[in-house]
């Protein structure tokens, strides 16, 4: 089967998993503040959680364009950030536990986390910083055959229920990022405290200030050597701008099929509002941004599975997640003011991704390091 097959035949597997088992939800759990931890394993049995890991700890090798349709078709039907955020907040919690964690390690956490038995989160940001990772300040000292961790984070995605949270830690000089480490934490461990925080959006996905006081870790959770954690942490920022991406671009798609069906049944003046030229022209923007969003990111894709990941292509990952979420954020205020009053009334597609615009445009590097990012890269 070609990837062009595999790829339409893995999108409508997904698009009807968003359709059935999120999309009629949403608006209820959003109410509740969670969503049913049950979905997590709904979404493994199908595969979806093990997309882009490796077969012997339980996943499906994928492509970039094989998980880019996985992203864009479950944010697209689903429509909902908060649950897309902490159903796949494994896809940055895990990958550096593949990466450097020990064979023991990874054939411990892995297979579970992907069978939606057990929750997966990162926690990189303090509340003292985000953006500028070499400067945190959340400390690990060895004792022993132990790591003892002291500090906080903050703004973690699934942190309220995650079983493992890979943390970023400080084993070496004050400042910099040559002090810096990776740690598998158990979620039950002593010394632990989580509350959550209170958001504009994303009101269905936990989100948590976490407190690490005298937090025992067993040395053998170090991700890697002790004192490059950086590295891995910017590898790991790749993956997740991707996504972002992905997802930004799906949720554009989702408040087009919104503003298109209104504006075919809506009647204004005697005729639907499609017939009325100022707003056909608004829905042939959102189009001309989202197939140009589109062909970019299946640009990046195929550059990325053609093995080009130098430093060129971080670049443009940057610059292609402050293209996405602009296009989303465009199409969201376009969707919202074609929809009228009902643009603004909860419960509808449209009016939930414009309250989630801003977070993409923040989460994973805010707008402004993107830039600084790629010009650095491009030696501008």
């Amino acid at each position: 089967m070609s990837e062009a097959a595999e790829r339409e035949l893995l999108y409508d597997t997904v698009r009807r998993f968003a359709l059935e088992q999120i999309a009629p939800h949403v608006t209820d759990w959003d109410r509740a503040g969670e969503f049913p931890r049950e979905l997590y394993r709904r979404a493994a049995e199908l595969g979806l959680l093990g997309f882009g890991y490796p077969e012997e700890l339980g996943g499906t090798p994928a492509s970039h364009g094989l998980r880019a349709a996985l992203w864009i078709a479950l944010c697209r039907h689903g429509a909902s950030g908060g649950v897309l955020a902490s159903l796949l907040s494994h896809n940055i919690g895990l990958p550096p536990v593949v990466a450097l964690g020990s064979e023991a390690l990874r054939r411990q956490v892995v297979p579970e986390v992907l069978t939606g038995r057990r929750i997966a989160a990162l926690a990189i940001t303090e509340p003292g910083g985000g953006s500028d990772v070499a400067a945190l300040r959340t400390r690990a000292r060895r004792d022993g055959g132990d790591y003892v961790i002291d500090g906080e984070k903050t703004f973690i995605t699934s942190g309220m229920r995650a079983d493992w949270l890979t943390v970023a830690v400080r084993t070496g000089e004050e400042r910099g990022a040559s002090g810096l480490s990776l740690l598998l934490v158990p979620g039950d461990s002593a010394g632990l405290r989580r509350s959550r925080l209170d958001k504009m959006g994303w009101q269905c996905s936990d989100t948590a200030h976490l407190y690490f006081d005298a937090v025992r870790v067993p040395a053998a959770n170090l991700l890697g050597p002790e004192g490059q954690g950086f590295r891995a942490i910017m590898h790991n920022f790749n993956g997740e701008r991707f996504g972002i991406a992905c997802a930004a671009l799906g949720f554009a798609q989702a408040c087009y099929d919104e503003a298109l069906a209104w504006a075919r049944q809506r009647q204004a003046f005697g005729t639907t509002l499609n017939q009325h030229q100022v707003i056909r022209h608004k829905l042939v923007d959102m189009q001309q941004r989202i197939r140009g969003t589109q062909a970019w990111l299946d640009a990046v894709a195929a550059r990325a599975d053609g093995g080009d990941s130098g430093a060129d292509w971080v670049g443009e990952v940057c610059v292609l997640k402050n293209h996405a979420t602009q296009t989303m954020q465009h199409c969201a205020d376009a969707a919202v003011q074609i929809l009228g009053g009902m643009g603004f009334m909860r419960g509808t597609v449209s009016e939930r991704i414009y309250r989630e615009v801003k977070v993409l445009t923040i989460g994973g590097g805010t707008e402004e390091i993107m830039k600084e990012l790629a010009a650095r890269q491009w030696q501008i």
